[in-house]
């Protein structure tokens, strides 16, 4: 059976394509594939041992060969074209008085295709400028809207975590976030610290929050006064990862408490339990956080 081998093209945008013909390859390898119309150029960065779950998605087409020095040259020659023809449509767009703005424009190897990427807070009416590009490179021309998660994508780039972007690594789509995410995981309700490089709500508050939630449940809440064998004292705070809750006993000793130690719980709370996250004028912009939680149905 031929190999399967998953292919990143621009933008980090990934397919998986089969060695229907048998080439010797090698992950890092950059490859001619078969696109839906033409050829196509790609790097590729995994093999497969199984075939993935394809749900919604079209049957691997093939690897047509593997990339050689003139098909390395003609890569080079559309990446500069591409760089030219983004400024160049980024004036006509203003000449036409359109408000969008030019993101990022991608070549199709075989000269097939020119993918015009765009931004826009509403929708563009670009018909006429369609038909002008269209004349002006004497190819076919697609112009694509994009959410701004999708523009930070295609741009690349790197977190405040110091890692590459998630977007460009293993997420395959975006999901919703909200600050209700952060608030779970105790985080500081700070817009630039929980914000990513789109403008959006990070997307790595989604990974540990369900064990946030499901370990919380297991303890009574903050400032709950507890009875244990170590004896008596007000819950202040949950270390998550151990599953255990902290409080401070009779002889102003801080102790820890597994869920099932807890022998004897009182319900009411004193004026003294205080929130882990404080959410003070100076740390937190309310306005750019109801900002944020509004974008947070857009997944894009």
């Amino acid at each position: 059976m031929a190999e399967l081998y998953q292919v990143e093209f621009k933008g980090s945008r990934r397919e998986y394509f089969y060695n229907t013909y048998h080439h010797s390859l090698s992950v890092s390898d950059y490859v001619i594939i078969q696109a839906t119309q033409g050829e196509d150029m790609g790097l590729l960065i995994k093999r497969l041992e199984s075939e993935p779950e394809l749900k919604g998605l079209e049957k691997p087409r093939s690897i047509l060969r593997r990339a050689g020095d003139d098909d390395h040259s003609r890569y080079q020659q559309l990446k500069e074209n591409e760089t030219k023809y983004k400024k160049e449509v980024a004036q006509t767009v203003r000449r036409h008085g359109l408000d969008m703005k030019i993101v990022d424009v991608e070549c199709m190897f075989d000269g097939g295709k020119i993918t015009f990427y765009f931004t826009a807070d509403h929708r563009v009416d670009f018909r006429t400028l369609v038909r002008e590009l269209a004349s002006r490179y004497r190819t076919r021309i697609e112009l694509r809207q994009i959410g701004v998660r999708d523009e930070a994508k295609r741009i690349d780039g790197y977190g405040i975590c110091g890692l590459r972007q998630c977007c460009n690594g293993h997420l395959t789509s975006f999901a919703p976030i909200s600050t209700q995410h952060a608030r779970e995981q105790d985080l500081s309700l700070n817009p630039s610290k929980i914000s990513g490089n789109c403008g959006r709500l990070l997307c790595c508050l989604r990974y540990e929050v369900d064990l946030y939630t499901e370990t919380k449940r297991k303890f009574p809440a903050l400032g709950t006064v507890v009875k244990t064998a170590e004896g008596s004292g007000r819950i202040q705070r949950i270390d998550i990862f151990r599953e255990e809750a902290v409080f401070k006993n009779e002889d102003d000793v801080l102790c820890r408490v597994k869920p099932d130690e807890i022998k004897k719980v009182e319900r009411t709370k004193t004026s003294d339990s205080k929130p882990v996250v404080k959410e003070t004028n100076n740390l937190v912009d309310s306005e750019e956080l109801r900002r944020l939680d509004d974008n947070s149905n857009n997944v894009n």
